[in-house]
């Protein structure tokens, strides 16, 4: 499986690369070669690109700040996987073991 990190804190975008790597699936840098998005949804238009993403059948994991319930519930109406930040390693690890 290919999956776009789509995050500008990286430190963040390091330990999700590393659940990636750890369950043998590939990071990529190109978003339009992904299987799966995992996307901050605090990143200027992220619940429009999320929406593009579903529309064209790529699974999305959005995480964010708990205290951004509006963004993360914006997010799960528009298709995807929203998750507080805490839970956003844990939630990709079991997209990525459930789909291999």
């Amino acid at each position: 499986m290919k999956v776009f990190l789509a995050t500008r804190d990286l430190i963040f975008r390091s330990k999700l690369g590393a659940v990636v790597q750890a369950a043998g699936a590939e990071a990529v840098r190109d978003e339009a070669a992904a299987d799966l998005v995992a996307l901050d949804v605090e990143a200027p238009g992220a619940i429009e690109r999320i929406r593009g993403l579903v529309l064209q059948g790529v699974a999305v994991l959005a995480f964010g700040p708990h205290v951004r319930a509006d963004l993360l519930r914006a997010a799960r109406d528009a298709g995807a996987t929203a998750v507080p930040n805490s839970q956003a390693a844990e939630h990709l690890r079991q997209l990525l073991v459930t789909s291999t």
